[in-house]
């Protein structure tokens, strides 16, 4: 005969135990019980004015979980930090990775001091507080993967790779490269991907992120393609007459299906979801470039990024 006592501790031990019918949960996606993550835009204004902060690209509660969050793994921020100033961030993250929009300062990282200027890339792995110093006004567009971190419920304290400066001069020189190459302008996309020596496995920036520094000739199209990451897209420099078409479903002539348009702005933010096939049109008379970093150092290393190119107009979905 089982005691009372027992019989409370088998109950606190199956209390939270549940089951579902193999069609009700199989998908939670589908089924609702989990939100899309949505196309969003966020604008250069946010970064524009004001005193020296950070500003999350938060849509954490449009996902459904703890915050700030601009995907279920990654954070992306804009830092403003004003001339002679210096601004800390601490976040529990395996890698953390800023573009300098513009601006000129230094980066105390672990004892290490790590220059910077308009057009660099930084990637630091794990560490303690992080000190930014700008000498005139600066602004970066920082990405990291905390809220992976937080949805595991674990704290980061092994570094998987060594800080690491690309600086603008090296990133243009190799995509200048790329655009040399004879039948570049036939590529699905003309670009260059950051990587790390550690990374021989991903071929990625760190073994969570993925960053890629792209080009659009002008009067040009890059095709569609698609991808399992969430992107998370920075504009660079472009004219009117530069977008994106992205939707969820193609046609048997490779052309997006009831796209949405994002029209492109400079130094502004924007959320392609996963699986979504998306396209980048150049309509204006200068180059245009972009800027996306994804978790896919992690779905490449899980085998789960399954990139899709539209490279012949006659492509069945």
């Amino acid at each position: 005969m089982i005691t009372l006592e027992k019989q409370n501790k088998l109950n606190r031990l199956i209390e939270n135990g549940v089951y579902y019918e193999y069609t009700k949960a199989a998908d939670p996606l589908q089924s609702g019980a989990i939100s899309t993550i949505p196309l969003t835009e966020f604008s250069s204004e946010l970064h524009q004015t004001g005193h020296s902060r950070i500003i999350p690209l938060d849509v954490s509660e449009q996902l459904g979980c703890t915050g700030p969050a601009t995907s279920p793994t990654l954070c992306a921020n804009f830092v403003r930090i004003l001339a002679e100033q210096t601004l800390s961030t601490n976040f529990n993250s395996t890698s953390l990775l800023f573009y300098v929009i513009h601006g000129k300062g230094h980066t105390v990282f672990d004892g290490l001091v790590i220059p910077w200027k308009t057009g660099d890339f930084v990637v630091l792995p794990m560490g303690e507080e992080i000190r930014h110093f700008a000498t005139i006004d600066s602004v970066f567009y920082l990405v990291h993967d905390e809220p992976l971190l937080r949805y595991l419920g674990v704290k980061a304290n092994k570094q998987r790779f060594k800080p690491t400066l690309y600086t603008c001069e090296d990133s243009l020189k190799e995509l200048d490269k790329v655009k040399e190459e004879a039948g570049a302008v036939n590529r699905n996309r003309m670009s260059i991907l950051l990587a790390n020596k550690k990374m021989d496995q991903t071929l990625t920036v760190t073994h969570t992120l993925w960053a890629m520094l792209g080009v659009i000739p002008k009067d040009t199209k890059q095709l569609p393609h698609r991808h399992q990451s969430v992107a998370l897209d920075l504009i660079l420099d472009c004219e009117p007459g530069c977008y994106s078409l992205v939707g969820k479903k193609i046609d048997t002539n490779g052309e997006i299906i009831n796209a949405t348009r994002v029209n492109w702005k400079p130094y502004s933010v924007f959320i392609t979801p996963p699986g979504f096939w998306h396209a980048h049109y150049n309509e204006s008379a200068s180059e245009a470039h972009l800027l996306p970093l994804q978790d896919a150092g992690l779905h490449t290393y899980l085998r789960t990024l399954d990139i899709q190119f539209i490279t012949e107009p006659s492509f069945t979905n």
